[in-house]
């Protein structure tokens, strides 16, 4: 008998071999969980036959006949297959093995390539098995499909799985008995029979329930574990000082903080103040206020004593944070210098590109403790970076950086710092709790007073007049006084991928990548030499900013544009958070189709700031209605929470935990996020319980095992990045 450990080869050794090529599986748990992506009843079934497609269908042979061949020696098959309503040509070039088997009246499922020949479609040399050989004595009214193995056929898999089922022993069951019969699920070993070898449809989504339960089930233990392991540790309370940084701050803004700001920041205050470190998302729409809150966090963490770290994931940004909170600040942020308030602090930035003398005077700064606030990019996290006392840990945009990169900015701190996690992706209830269900949410839902409507067109590149309309409206908001942003998904000819745009890759239904041509995307140095030469932007500043600048001129561009020195600006996407240019009114986004829903409303976020009316406009080269639906949803709302949702249920699951990026396949194959919201809320309720009662789960071997098989090391990384 086997077990899902045991190894393919002595159990199907004539198809491990190309398992193990073709799809990295090598093991008996490998191929239970290659799940079919759909199923065929036994009725014949020829209407999805389109040319150049491949085809699986289940027919049966209406008329055979065999002729010598012209053209060379042999005999060929011609074949006629029908079902019922649908007729498919077979052809042979050689009949034998073929002829006795193809005889009207028997009944098989053929796979191939569909042709034309004589306008009539078919099939040449296609793969084939009779359903009597398929069925080997067991009738099954339903046939799995898979997805392809190499040169194996559909049906060679799903002989295999038979096989590895008849000799398979009950498997362990990450379920506990209680839970299972809570929720009225079957055991696992019944699952897989249900998924591999249905008697009937019931049975499949019996089978498919608990499958989709236990991954919940799953992600929800890891989490709950984790947020336990947070709650056990001690580490120094930060309450709030009456006469400090944070009332001087408080008390010269030149703004009412909104009701959700002055909420969040009690909450921070109150978790600051207790032993537990606090572990807290904070995610608001684009322009919400997130930064106020950080920074009165970061000074209420002075105040007590502590230094404050912000860890920003590009140069450009941490930039642009150091810039608006010594600006915020003023003299409270010149502690130690001629001018400075007696209580001030003093903000340092430290990041890789900076000279020899810059960068160890920062590091001195922060040893001392002389730097109560520093803001850094991964720059932070070597080794030789030493902070006096590190408080409060803030990362800025989580979904850039991993848990190995967290922690190592945590392990600083001579007890666990609080953390404060920012988002600007707005995150849909349920995706929060998948995924950040470790950590307290907080959102900001309500925009400061000042920020501007922002009006969204989509823009049809294939019309010349739309697109010299485009140039025109540029040239008029700069010309009134305004300042343009103009997005490219990459740099030039020699990057295909830019500085992070949410590149897709389409993919069918059945999971495969689509392999149609792509278009060529727009560049910053092709479309910045182009504009030069657009009469409706003659005589206008155009610069030109991506990742690859060095240091120190990415500042000096941003700066200029900051300073309104530079009319319009071609960036790749690392304007996309953080950047802050009141003064800019109007967005020009190139190959918008090649950005996520997200992603877009992002940059999109980057306009408007002002007080000025914004206009972002969409050019797209792309009419497929998935794309168009995707620009058409951007267009027609601002709310960031309902974009995440149409955004989420275009995307792939595995695009949520990084199953995608990271070469593996999905690990939500029976869960999606947005459809089971109540599978979601029962796994919580029950995993977090259990935990609480076996928080390493010491009377629970099999699920301890699923914890450490399905949620490793590079995953849960992928689970707290988003």
């Amino acid at each position: 008998m086997a077990t899902e450990s045991s190894k393919l080869g002595p159990i199907i050794a004539t198809a491990a071999k190309k398992f193990a090529t073709a799809r990295d599986i090598h093991t008996v748990g490998d191929l239970l969980a290659f799940w079919p992506r759909r199923y065929r009843t036994r009725e014949a079934d020829l209407g999805t036959a389109t040319p150049g497609e491949y085809l699986v269908g289940v027919a049966e042979v209406k008329s055979a006949s065999t002729r010598a061949m012209k053209a060379r020696k042999g005999t060929m098959l011609n074949v006629v297959i029908t079902d019922g309503t649908h007729d498919l040509d077979i052809t042979f070039f050689k009949a034998w093995g073929h002829e006795k088997a193809l005889v009207p009246g028997a009944r098989g499922i053929f796979a191939g390539v569909v042709g034309t020949y004589n306008q009539r479609l078919q099939l040449t040399h296609p793969g084939y098995t009779m359903l009597d050989d398929f069925d080997a004595g067991e009738r099954k009214d339903l046939i799995p499909i898979y997805r392809s193995v190499g040169s194996l056929h559909t049906w060679t898999v799903t002989e295999s799985v038979r096989r590895v089922l008849d000799v398979l022993d009950d498997v362990p069951d990450a379920l506990p008995a209680p839970v299972r019969e809570k929720r009225r699920l079957v055991s696992r070993t019944d699952a897989l029979r249900g998924v591999h070898t249905p008697n009937s449809w019931p049975e499949i989504e019996e089978a498919r329930r608990r499958l989709r339960y236990e991954e919940a089930f799953v992600l929800q233990v890891t989490l709950a574990q984790r947020r336990l392991a947070a709650q056990g540790q001690v580490t120094t309370p930060r309450p709030a000082r009456p006469g400090g940084l944070l009332e001087a701050f408080d008390a010269r803004l030149p703004f009412e903080l909104t009701a959700g700001q002055r909420e969040v920041g009690e909450t921070v205050a109150e978790e600051m103040a207790r032993e537990v470190p606090m572990h807290r998302l904070l995610q608001g729409e684009v322009g919400s206020g997130k930064t106020v809150v950080a920074l009165r966090a970061m000074l209420a963490a002075v105040d007590a004593g502590g230094q404050a770290a912000l860890l920003a994931p590009t140069e450009v940004l941490a930039a642009q944070h150091l810039r608006t909170i010594t600006r915020m600040l003023g003299d409270l942020a010149e502690g130690g210098m001629l001018g400075g308030a007696d209580h001030a602090t003093r903000v340092v930035l430290l990041t890789g590109s900076q000279s020899t003398a810059e960068r160890r005077k920062a590091l001195l700064d922060v040893a001392v403790g002389d730097a109560g606030i520093v803001v850094g990019t991964h720059a932070l996290l070597q080794e030789h970076v030493d902070f006096l006392d590190l408080a409060l840990v803030i990362v800025d945009e989580q979904h850039r950086f991993g848990v190995e990169q967290r922690d190592a900015l945590r392990g600083k701190g001579k007890l666990p710092p609080h953390v404060l996690v920012m988002t600007a992706t707005p995150i849909p209830r349920t995706v929060a709790m998948t995924v950040f269900g470790d950590l307290e949410t907080s959102t900001l839902r309500e925009l400061p007073a000042g920020r501007a409507p922002i009006t969204t067109h989509v823009v049809p590149e294939d019309r010349p007049g739309w697109m010299a309309r485009t140039w025109q409206r540029v040239g008029e908001e700069v010309r009134g006084g305004r300042q343009a942003y103009v997005v490219c998904p990459r740099i030039g000819d020699d990057d295909p991928s830019g500085d992070g745009a949410d590149l897709r890759v389409e993919a069918s239904e059945d999971g495969e990548e689509s392999t149609a041509p792509v278009r060529p995307m727009h560049g910053v140095h092709a479309l910045h030499a182009r504009l030069l030469e657009e009469p409706a932007l003659t005589g206008l500043s155009v610069e030109v900013l991506h990742g690859r600048l060095p240091a120190d001129e990415k500042d000096a561009v941003m700066g200029r544009f900051q300073r309104g020195e530079t009319d319009v600006l071609v960036s790749t996407t690392v304007i996309e958070v953080g950047v802050d240019v009141p003064n800019a009114s109007v967005m020009v986004v190139m190959d918008a189709d090649r950005f996520g829903v997200s992603q877009l409303h992002q940059l999109r976020g980057r306009i408007g700031r002002g007080g000025f009316p914004g206009l972002c406009l969409l050019v797209t080269g792309n009419d497929a209605e998935i794309a168009m639906t995707r620009l058409s949803a951007v267009a027609a709302t601002t709310d960031g929470f309902e974009l995440a949702r149409l955004d989420l249920s275009q995307r792939r699951e595995g695009d949520i935990l990084g199953a995608a990026q990271s070469g593996r396949r999905t690990q939500l194959e029976f869960l999606h996020v947005l459809e089971h919201e109540d599978v979601i809320e029962q796994a919580r309720e029950d995993a977090f319980a259990l935990v609480a009662d076996d928080p390493d789960l010491s009377t629970h071997p099999a699920l301890a095992d699923a914890v450490r098989t399905r949620v490793d090391a590079e995953q849960a990384a992928w689970l707290e990045r988003g």
